[in-house]
């Protein structure tokens, strides 16, 4: 029969139709008919037909649905044959290394894997940032013969010095040749050169033999008696810091955890303060004991109180304590359908972003930008342009800090910089399918430590997605008002584990940099991970909260500094300030029944012109805000093209001021943010050497601001986010993405003469129907949703990083407890005889 339609028959039923039941039966079926036709046409109304090939889609008929294209990204087309921000290559390094060793160079170096603390060392080996007017001469020239020269920054710890430094140099130009030379690089600190006690992370502060001998051997009675262990098996040991003041000292409290699974939620109560100052590991020395509130200036009165009846002990935990709750490992029932995969993104038309990989150049719908990555801060984002214009030069992480409270030497004292232990060589593969969508492309990051070079492939990734929300919409009668534009967003990301960052100890840390179809950035930083756990007594109640029999998550506050040198239609620009404030006038026409005063909103509009005036803090109820703007260019309207600063989630900035600890090494933190006039000499509100010397720091931020013009200047807005955490019980295992987030948004203020993102064409515009009753129909720009069969997602696989010696050839995988040393680094330290 028509349509592929058969009768259905009972049993064997073979009774003939009579003529008249078969005329009834007829005018039935060309009803049915009818009706179906009418049906088609009514859909086909409401759903036009596909104006544009899709490629993939192929037919309704779904037994030839084609398999979707791979999602590889077409290649990008960068505005320079060259990124001036890239990373240097492994050859580039080796180079580098080699030269620096060559005894012409009369530095004297031995390898740091084999270094004492009293011998000079290469650090690190990364690309230096070449300047911005060179690269901009070069942008507007694309002349090869105008290439911004390629330095290295090279960090040498010169340990047998008569007097130890740590001193920063600038090599090159690169490739290494007859011109290369290497200098002393002084301009960007206020200091000449870093004391020796302020050096880098260095494992020898506790795998020399001294401090086991010196520290835990004395005591190792108490250690088995009052924590149930030893520093052998079932302790394990973490220091807080900073480590020195002005440099002069090299010192840290270390307190004791239990071994286990999520040590972090471990603590327990013992603390020991060490001194690790100066290069000669024979005089290092412990300082001081605390256990359970009670101080002690020697192990020999430690141990006097402990064997004499006189320390007041706390009790140890049963051996068979179930420790289980620090783990990750999925407990509870399952929920409803929670068997089923969830939800994936799919682009079925194919990747709609571009990826040079080479170049490490990224576009999308307007969008480009080149990518750079360093040592200290990690993923940095360059010459960011929508619609040919550049918006921001420098969009980077400077600094990240987290300082807690609590009632015991090791909260007490902790003010982590984190910047000193590296976000970027703490960077790690990312887990497909989990912290990026499976379709996600990945980029490749290197680093530089004293034992080799560590590259992640799958260090940066970058995707789009639908928000899931419409960018605009409105609902309207009248011609051409009612319609959408689909929320579709751009995210680049990396993501850290570090030891110390953000919220957390060994801290999964979320880089996001989204771009929006309306001209808007959005810097987002979502943190999960173990807490740095305290000791739980009834001592602690105001400095947190219970989260297990003896544990406590500790109150504190976490901020981080971005540097966003905007070029809004130029790099002359100015910094507005917007306050809304309220009125009361009086006009003639006002109505007799409402009285003669109207009380209304006001707007008061004012130009900083100073640098001293532009350390910031949002005003109260957010009533106002500020932008960096051009007040040379104008729109279509008359009115200063610009972009605003906007905050997002939790724009806090730090809550203590004054502490010693961090007295002068991150006055960025104190504000929401700050506006500088942009310098060579001032390329960052931080350095790794800040960490160590609060009291004198090579990077002081408020010598940034020194009354300087900043009206129709280049300049720099210094900005944080940020979170005041209280930790609470639902923080174990780990805290949540979700509520441990902050961000702020780069949105345009008046740069352009309309909301750019009408011109998408992923959007639907409804016209009203024509009779009463029938359908809206509509006009979707001729993209309509593709249809393919998706690849299925590769296989969930992890590898270690690949690892490179100091000559560039591959290095043997890591054993699990190198890669713990390299990723934990003070808070988890074994001590080893």
């Amino acid at each position: 029969m028509a349509g592929d339609y058969e009768l259905l028959k009972s049993g064997d039923d073979t009774e003939v139709q009579s003529p008249k039941s078969y005329r009834i039966t007829r005018r039935v079926a060309i009803g049915l008919i009818a009706c179906l036709a009418l049906v088609t046409l009514s859909f086909l109304h409401v759903h036009p037909p596909l104006s544009v090939d899709l490629g993939a889609q192929d037919n309704h008929d779904e037994d030839s649905v084609k398999t979707c294209a791979s999602p590889v990204p077409p290649t990008a087309r960068a505005p320079a044959p060259i990124n001036p921000w890239a990373s240097l290559t492994i050859e580039q390094v080796v180079q580098v290394h080699k030269w620096l060793e060559e005894p012409t160079r009369a530095l004297n170096l031995t390898r740091g894997a084999i270094s004492k603390p009293s011998d000079n060392h290469i650090f690190m080996i990364e690309a230096y940032y070449p300047s911005k007017a060179s690269v901009l001469s070069y942008f507007s020239s694309l002349s090869p013969s105008n290439i911004p020269e390629k330095y290295a920054r090279v960090t040498i710890h010169h340990g047998s010095a008569p007097e130890p430094v740590v001193k920063d140099y600038l090599v090159g130009p690169l490739p290494i040749g007859s011109s290369t030379r290497m200098e002393h690089l002084t301009e960007i600190y206020h200091l000449d050169a870093i004391p020796h006690n302020a050096r880098g992370f260095d494992t020898r502060d506790w795998t020399a033999p001294e401090i086991f001998e010196k520290m835990a051997a004395p005591i190792m009675e108490a250690y088995e008696e009052l924590l149930g262990g030893t520093p052998q098996d079932t302790l394990t040991t973490a220091g807080s810091g900073p480590f020195s003041f002005d440099g002069s000292f090299r010192r840290m409290w270390l307190g004791w955890r239990r071994n286990t699974p999520g040590f972090f939620l471990h603590p327990l109560n013992l603390y020991q303060y060490i001194d690790l100052s100066g290069t000669d590991p024979s005089q290092w020395d412990q300082l001081k004991i605390v256990y359970n509130h009670q101080v002690f200036n020697s192990p020999e009165s430690f141990m006097e109180a402990f064997h004499n009846g006189s320390l007041k002990r706390v009790p140890v935990i049963d051996p068979d304590t179930n420790l289980s709750y620090s783990t990750r490992k999925r407990i509870g029932a399952q929920r409803d359908l929670d068997h089923l995969p969830g939800p994936r993104s799919v682009s079925f038309a194919g990747l709609r972003f571009r990826v040079d990989r080479d170049l490490q150049y990224v576009s999308w719908m307007g969008w480009g930008l080149y990518l750079g990555f360093d040592r200290d801060m990690g993923l940095s984002l360059w010459d960011i342009r929508f619609r040919g214009e550049r918006i921001v030069y420098e969009l980077k992480p400077q600094e990240a800090l987290a300082q807690y409270a609590g009632n015991d030497p090791f909260q007490a004292t902790t003010a982590w910089l984190d910047r000193y232990f590296g976000m970027g060589q703490s960077v790690r593969d990312m887990l497909p399918g989990y912290d990026c969508p499976h379709e996600a492309v990945y980029l490749p990051a290197t680093t530089y430590s004293v034992n080799g070079l560590t590259t992640r492939q799958r260090a940066i990734c970058i995707f789009e997605h639908d928000s899931g929300r419409p960018l605009t919409r409105h609902l309207g009668y009248e011609e051409n008002e009612f319609g959408a534009v689909k929320g579709y967003e751009l995210v680049i990301r990396s993501i850290a584990t570090c030891f110390a960052i953000f919220v957390m100890l060994t801290e999964f840390r979320v880089f996001d940099y989204i771009f929006h179809f309306d001209g808007t950035i959005e810097v987002r930083l979502s943190a999960s991970g173990y807490l740095q756990a305290g000791f739980y007594d009834e001592t602690q109640g105001q400095y947190g909260n219970r989260i297990w029999e003896t544990s406590m998550g500790s109150l504190h506050d976490h901020v981080i500094n971005y540097k966003v040198d905007l070029d809004v239609a130029g790099t002359a620009n100015s910094l507005l300030k917007t306050t809304l404030t309220q009125e009361a006038i009086t006009q003639p026409w006002f109505e007799n029944d409402w009285g003669d005063e109207v009380i209304q909103q006001v707007v008061t509009r004012e130009y900083i012109d100073d640098e001293n005036d532009a350390l910031l803090k949002f005003p109260t109820n957010f009533q106002g805000g500020y932008a960096i703007v051009n007040q040379e260019e104008s729109n279509k309207w008359g009115t200063s093209r610009g972009y605003a600063i906007h905050p997002g989630y939790s724009p806090i900035h730090n809550t203590v001021v004054g502490s010693k600890r961090l007295l002068k090494n991150a006055n960025w933190a104190r504000y929401n943010l700050a506006v500088s006039r942009r310098k060579e000499t001032e390329p960052s509100s931080s350095s790794m050497w800040n960490f160590n010397l609060p009291g004198s720091p090579p990077v002081d931020f408020h010598k940034f601001f020194d009354g300087e013009n900043i009206t129709q200047e280049d300049l720099v807005a210094w900005v944080n986010l940020g979170m005041h955490h209280l930790p609470q019980s639902e923080d174990a295992p780990n805290t949540r993405t979700n509520t441990a987030t902050s961000s702020f948004l780069l949105t345009p203020l008046n740069f352009f003469d309309h909301d750019v993102s009408i011109e998408s064409t992923n959007a639907v515009l409804l016209k009203n129907p024509e009779k009463p009753g029938d359908p809206f129909t509509y006009d979707d720009y001729g993209v309509q949703p593709a249809h393919c069969l998706p690849e299925h997602p590769s296989p969930f696989e992890y590898h270690p990083a690949k690892m490179f010696d100091l000559d560039g050839r591959p290095a043997p995988a890591s054993s699990i407890e190198d890669m713990r040393k390299a990723s934990e680094l003070y808070h988890r330290i074994k001590l080893e005889l």
